[in-house]
């Protein structure tokens, strides 16, 4: 008898990672990145990255994740590499936040962050037809700011409700980055996105570039120009 594989579901997933931090002082970094990376089941890069996590194991190298700003070039230089050849499975999106120009009523990371976030994921959503996929996992690196981690969960939840399109099937969960390639791979890509805009090093973001489908300075001219 002919036996087939079963067919996964047609469901969209959504990794968020997000570069500098929540000090609007002149202490804090000049700009904010949040980046999505959209991809489809099946994962195919994730063989690859596997076969060399376990290759650097084997070769002395016991390297429990990958976390571009700590691997070393070597390891960095190879990511990027793997990352770029599937550049065609992944669609790129950075919100970029040049942080002097926000209000101080949204300055508080309880409200900076969900409200970032949601300008970004139904930007990236708008770009999808209505109903295409059975589900939309939405899937963000723990909450940073441990002491306020429910706080900006519950907020992000929220937010999120009212921002996405209407009728959008979601789920959002926030992991450590260790426990999705996924994440891992929009930590390098926001890694290089966000080098070129604090400190003007178009090295690594070169090699994502033609899967950057949107890259919005949110307050350009001083106001939301996100749509």
């Amino acid at each position: 008898m002919k036996t087939t594989e079963p067919t996964s579901p047609h469901n969209l997933y959504m990794f968020v990672d997000e570069g500098g931090n929540f000090d609007f002082s002149q202490k804090g970094t000049a700009f904010f990145t949040l980046t999505c990376v959209a991809t489809e089941r099946p994962f195919r890069i994730y063989q690859e990255i596997d076969n060399y996590k376990y290759d650097l194991i084997e070769n002395g190298f016991p390297l429990e994740f990958f976390h571009c700003a700590e691997d070393n070039k070597h390891i960095r230089s190879k990511m990027l590499s793997l990352i770029k050849n599937y550049l065609s499975k992944l669609r790129i999106d950075s919100l970029i936040v040049e942080k002097r120009k926000t209000a101080p009523s949204l300055q508080e990371a309880t409200a900076f962050y969900p409200r970032m976030l949601g300008y970004l994921l139904a930007y990236v959503l708008k770009n999808y037809r209505s109903g295409q996929f059975s589900k939309i996992v939405i899937i963000t690196d723990s909450m940073p700011e441990t002491k306020k981690r429910k706080a900006m969960e519950k907020s992000t939840k929220a937010v999120l409700e009212t921002m996405l399109p209407k009728g959008t099937n979601h789920t959002i969960l926030h992991h450590a980055a260790k426990s999705h390639y996924g994440l891992q791979i929009v930590d390098y890509c926001n890694w290089s996105i966000f080098r070129k805009w604090e400190r003007s090093d178009n090295e690594h973001y070169s090699l994502i570039k033609s899967a950057i489908r949107s890259e919005f300075d949110i307050f350009l001219t001083g106001k939301r120009r996100y749509y």
